[in-house]
């Protein structure tokens, strides 16, 4: 009798302990949406969602503002948009796919694949590899402002070939040629970010795969882990679910047109957040999402694995406060691992700590001023403290604390 009542009281405890951390989790989601609120309304974000992964499971997931603000369409999780240089660690999930399947190597000469020849005017005997093309230390770079006053087509995707605009600005004699499109840096001394490296990485998969990146990903990473809403072109997603994009100026927010990308694998994918958390998880869960593998456990590994030691790194570069995987990288001063995108009219964050326990996926459809920019960081970080407050709760309950 006398444990039968124990057993009773220990239960009505329990449950208690577990009421009482379910209503609290209440309160800090009412908080988390309140503060979100606020933080959009001041800074005149449009539209936003976001997803916290948790031990590689989304916890919480919400939309904040509009798709489209002309015709109060709410911005969801399934709402699709850009999300610019995201796009990269497709990229590099596609380009380790290929590195699985021995179609190409991270560390062969880039000549030896392509159907043109690239020569850094600087140093004409150097060899270019992916590993330096995925780590951006490749020593070919983007020519502004020609990167962005010409690759981003208005209301449409690009007419014009990726092979043929990299001919063009590569090779001597293109019509984008210039000294400017290379460094006076040999590969793997010097890092600097290049966009138009990693449309080059792309275009790599492409030939040596007989696929372009958009069939390529589709079969062995977006139809396995059911992405339906993702694609890399406008042609190819369903307009009616993608948001749209809001630039905000001095003079107030302003809607600009959807676009197309020339480079499309340094930013093209459209997805939702939905759709990109089985991605990150299953990057995050060495390449296993539920029931689902898209790249072998080592071949993840090679993908995440930091790059740059004390004794082997670019010259410009402390790998305490940024490193880098096969187009991944650290962020936050080495806080975060992920990736980060900004284009016009998009922000989005993919980032996680680096013990893979606290995650999260963010998607703006605004660009604001430069001065602005801290205002999403500044979300970003709200979403991250509410994560490390669910996996606080979560592990507490699980202890029974």
């Amino acid at each position: 009798m006398q444990l039968k009542l124990v057993t009773v009281v220990l239960c009505i405890l329990i449950w208690t302990n577990n009421l009482f951390a379910q209503n609290k989790g209440v309160n800090v989601s009412l908080q988390i949406d309140s503060i979100l609120h606020k933080k959009m309304a001041e800074s005149g974000i449009v539209g936003l969602s976001a997803a916290i992964i948790v031990d590689k499971q989304v916890v919480w997931k919400k939309g904040f503002g509009f798709a489209d603000r002309e015709n109060n369409k709410p911005f969801t999780t399934s709402t699709i948009m850009n999300i610019a240089s995201i796009t990269k660690t497709v990229t590099g999930a596609c380009l380790m796919k290929a590195v699985e399947q021995g179609k190409v190597s991270l560390d062969e000469d880039i000549n030896r694949y392509l159907p043109f020849k690239i020569v850094n005017p600087y140093f004409p005997q150097d060899r270019v590899t992916l590993r330096h093309l995925a780590t951006h230390t490749s020593g070919l770079t983007d020519r502004y402002p020609f990167y962005t006053d010409s690759l981003y087509i208005n209301g449409k995707d690009s007419p014009e070939a990726l092979g043929d605009f990299l001919r063009n600005y590569f090779v001597a004699g293109g019509k984008y040629y210039s000294k400017e499109n290379f460094l006076d840096h040999k590969a793997g001394t010097f890092r600097e970010y290049s966009n138009i490296g990693t449309a080059l990485a792309g275009f790599i998969v492409e030939q040596h795969t007989g696929q372009k990146l958009n069939e390529y990903s589709k079969r062995y990473i977006f139809k396995p882990l059911k992405m339906d809403h993702t694609g890399w072109f406008l042609s190819e997603i369903n307009l009616k679910k993608h948001a749209k994009l809001y630039v905000k100026e001095d003079a107030g927010v302003k809607n600009i047109e959807l676009y197309g990308l020339t480079t499309y694998p340094d930013g093209g994918v459209h997805t939702s957040v939905d759709d990109l958390s089985k991605f990150f998880i299953a990057l995050l869960n060495n390449g296993k999402y539920k029931n689902t593998r898209i790249l072998k456990e080592e071949t993840v590994g090679q993908m995440l694995a930091f790059q740059f030691n004390e004794k082997n790194k670019p010259e410009n570069i402390d790998p305490k406060d940024l490193n880098s995987g096969i187009f991944w990288a650290t962020k936050m001063g080495g806080k975060r691992i992920g990736h980060n995108g900004s284009d016009p009219g998009v922000r989005t964050f993919m980032l996680s700590d680096l013990d893979k326990e606290v995650a999260v996926i963010m998607f703006s459809n605004t660009s604001l001023t430069e001065k602005e920019e801290a205002k999403f960081f500044n979300i970003y970080n709200e979403l991250y403290k509410y994560g490390q407050r669910i996996k606080w709760d979560k592990d507490s309950i699980l202890l029974g604390k």
